[in-house]
């Protein structure tokens, strides 16, 4: 029997970085890349082999979510020997600015990537102020 800094022989072992508990009770942060292009912020959550009308894309005030919710699981039943990876529901909220067209905000789901387009408003950013380290 080997006993590690994860527990015993690894199982039930916890992944702070990611904030991913496994297990029964497990929660999942999905990974996101974000992307400041020239005219707008570019959001790209992997989220392979899901169906483009369970997501759901919310701004309320400055909080950006973009959630999934699993319908339904029809490979729980199933015998598995290993099983390396889920789908699960998820929910991710990010802080916006004033300086993002809330208005003209789009989405695309393609290749198990949904990718959101934030524009920003032209002119809207304040110029960067150096601080000097005294």
């Amino acid at each position: 029997m080997c006993n590690n800094r994860y527990g015993n022989r690894g199982f039930g072992m916890r992944h702070e970085h990611f904030a991913r508990h496994f297990g029964e009770n497990r929660f999942f942060r999905i990974p996101v890349n974000i992307v400041k292009n020239e005219n707008n912020y570019e959001l790209l959550i992997f989220a392979p082999d899901r169906a483009k009308e369970d997501f759901k894309i919310s701004i309320k005030g400055h909080e950006l979510t973009i959630a999934y919710e699993l319908k339904n699981e029809p490979d729980q039943n199933r015998n598995w020997i290993r099983q390396e990876f889920r789908k699960t529901s998820f929910e991710r909220s990010f802080m916006i600015d004033e300086t993002v067209d809330s208005e003209n905000i789009r989405a695309e789901y393609n290749n198990g990537i949904l990718q959101l387009f934030l524009p920003i408003i032209p002119g809207s950013e304040k110029p960067v102020q150096e601080i000097r380290i005294s």
